[in-house]
């Protein structure tokens, strides 16, 4: 239940950088007062194991943070950690940044490959920057749950839509349309490689947390959430492999890698793929560490002009 003081590993634009003002969360919504508990340190927090506290800390920290004033997502669903989640996106606005004469571009379009129940990045992204947001999403209740989540919350629609993806084993066909146009993709893949790896991670996340085996997880998560098979380095494969077709219409492709020992088959695919430029983006959240991987097919004049062709 311990939170640190300050969280300097994140970005300097991420607004969670300070441990959380839990009296300015409540304030903002007033449902997570029941979930404060006393340290033994006598510091105000939540028990990060109940995945109710933690979903009830998210809907504050949107509420609080980014004018989110209704957000849920059905019991099972993967629960994001917000501070990790906005500091992809604040990386992301860096990566941008040195195409369009070094300042942050605010009007653009993002692609969020899976955005899940949750919708966490979109929302993120459109209420810091301003972006413009298509979320794709394979899962029925995941796309209603999203969906939901922007009709309670009107305003979004203006800067965010979702396309259902009918093909599983598919990224981008039938989600990015004919003289479409995106400054960049996201994506948090799959991380497991099968259902049983993801069980055994479940398990050690239950372990480390001092849970019952059958106690339900803080962050829970759906199949498509949690693994496909051959696991994060198939999926971006895949990615990889698609994004050929999609090289005029996208400046950057980038997707979370949770292992690094991916990375080398990565660049290898890549360089393959003829990739022009390959960036590694190493990214921290206390003990955790993490990282993207970006791509373009184009080179540097060209992306600078194609980043003031399309605002």
């Amino acid at each position: 239940m311990k939170q640190p003081a300050t969280k300097d590993q994140l970005h300097p634009r991420n607004r969670h950088r300070q441990r959380y003002d839990f009296p300015a969360l409540i304030a903002s919504h007033p449902p997570l007062q029941s979930f404060i508990v006393t340290t033994p340190r006598g510091d105000s927090s939540i028990d990060f194991a109940d995945p109710l506290a933690v979903k009830t800390l998210n809907q504050a920290l949107l509420k609080h943070f980014y004018q989110i004033d209704s957000w849920d997502i059905p019991d099972g669903f993967l629960c994001p950690p917000v501070p990790g989640r906005a500091d992809y996106l604040h990386w992301l606005a860096d990566l941008l940044a040195l195409d369009n004469g070094q300042q942050v571009p605010r009007d653009i379009n993002v692609l969020d490959i899976g955005c899940g129940a949750n919708c966490i990045y979109p929302l993120i992204g459109y209420r810091e920057y301003g972006w413009r947001f298509t979320g794709s999403e394979v899962n029925a209740q995941a796309m209603k749950a999203a969906g939901a989540i922007l009709d309670a919350n009107p305003t979004l629609r203006r800067g965010i839509r979702l396309r259902r993806q009918s093909q599983s084993n598919q990224m981008f066909h039938g989600i990015i349309h004919k003289n479409e146009f995106y400054h960049a993709v996201v994506c948090n893949p799959p991380f497991h490689a099968s259902s049983e790896q993801a069980a055994e991670g479940s398990a050690r996340k239950t372990r480390n947390l001092g849970l019952a085996q059958d106690a339900p997880l803080n962050f829970g998560g759906q199949q498509a959430e949690l693994w496909c098979e051959g696991g994060e380095k198939a999926f971006i494969s895949q990615m990889i492999a698609e994004s050929v077709s999609y090289a005029r219409q996208v400046i950057w492709f980038t997707s979370l890698v949770s292992r690094r020992e991916h990375l080398p088959a990565l660049r290898q695919a890549l360089t393959e793929a003829g990739a022009r430029n390959v960036r590694i983006v190493d990214m921290a959240q206390g003990q955790k560490q993490s990282r993207f991987i970006a791509w373009t097919f184009q080179d540097e004049a060209v992306r600078a002009r194609l980043m003031k062709a399309h605002p």
